[in-house]
């Protein structure tokens, strides 16, 4: 059964029908184009002519869908892109999907019949979407390490960030240490705390730190630091994965009564917004989110030109820890 019939079966309606919708031609009601639409979410279908069109035909417009596009981090990764973009002739269309999957396979699905020559995105989990593989559709991921073995892509170097962080917590003396870091099925935040077991295990300690699994939203860094308060020992490092956990626990620290670094010791990934002016100045991995940005667009540009690399290329850039004042020995409790 063609992929067309397939859509049709699942919707109820003739491949005719199907063909009105993908086209947008022909009177098709509201109610049946929105069931013809789920069925090409719910698989993944994309036009076979359409994929074949994006592998031979070139608009020079490549996309960069992102999960968050007025975060710092983001932002800079869209800078990167852009400039690398102009520079080698091309443009970009920049999507936002706010971490939802759901948004990014609508916005992959619709770019592509937009004919754009090759996507740049954030993947929502270490799976890429089906139909991205089925029509070798040209793409680089970012800031995601995929399961499938074909795919490009560039993220920082996680492990070792986090692995650093750690280890200068250690060196300091402490060893009750709490890790908040996001959903363990991300491979940044599974690295993240893969990188601070890491540095106990080279330390020769028995103990490993306690990571707390969420999300990377300041909610969950407020939830998590005060369930860490409230275990026995309590910590006296807390390493927050993320900026927005990081704003979290100093709020949770604050309420507390808390103060850093005399009573606890906070580190993390990425510089807070206006972190000169925030009192301690932290301790942080920086990510080469700008650099990031660049390379993906001149690996997906370097694929589309067939001069890349024969073998897929997975790209870790290393970070730079920063030791500021937000450190210190372990305090008495």
């Amino acid at each position: 059964m063609s992929a067309i019939h397939e859509v049709a079966k699942r919707a109820g309606v003739a491949p005719i029908t199907v063909s009105r919708v993908v086209n947008n031609n022909g009177y098709v009601s509201g109610e049946t184009r929105g069931r013809v639409e789920v069925a090409i979410r719910e698989l993944n279908y994309i036009p076979n002519a359409l994929g074949a069109s994006l592998r031979s035909k070139q608009t020079k417009t490549l996309a960069l869908v992102l999960p968050h596009i007025t975060d710092k981090f983001f932002g800079a990764i869209a800078q990167g892109a852009e400039d690398a973009a102009n520079r080698l002739g091309y443009h970009i269309i920049l999507g936002n999907t706010d971490g939802s999957e759901t948004k990014l396979e609508d916005y992959l699905l619709f770019l592509a019949k937009k004919q754009v020559d090759g996507f740049i995105f954030v993947p929502t989990s270490q799976h890429i979407p089906k139909f991205f593989l089925k029509h070798k559709i040209p793409f680089v991921t970012l800031d995601r390490e995929a399961i499938e073995d074909q795919v490009d892509s560039v993220r920082a170097d996680s492990v070792g960030g986090a692995f650093q962080l750690t280890k200068h917590l250690l060196e300091l003396g402490h060893r009750h240490i709490a890790v908040i870091t996001g959903p363990e099925d991300h491979s940044t935040a599974y690295d993240r705390a893969a990188g601070a077991i890491q540095a106990f295990k080279e330390a020769g300690l028995g103990d490993q730190p306690q990571i707390y699994w969420g999300n990377h939203s300041r909610a969950a860094g407020y939830e998590y630091t005060k369930q860490a308060l409230a275990t026995v020992p309590r910590p006296t490092a807390i390493f927050a994965a993320t900026d927005g956990l990081l704003i979290g626990t100093i709020l949770a620290l604050r309420e507390a009564n808390l103060r850093i670094p005399e009573d606890m010791s906070v580190v993390a990934f990425d510089d807070v917004p206006y972190s000169p002016l925030v009192d301690p100045f932290f301790t942080v991995a920086i990510q080469p989110t700008y650099e990031m940005g660049r390379q993906a667009v001149e690996l997906l540009v370097a694929r589309l030109a067939k001069e890349g690399p024969d073998e897929f290329r997975d790209i870790i850039l290393p970070v730079e820890v920063i030791v500021r004042n937000s450190t210190s020995v372990p305090a008495e409790i």
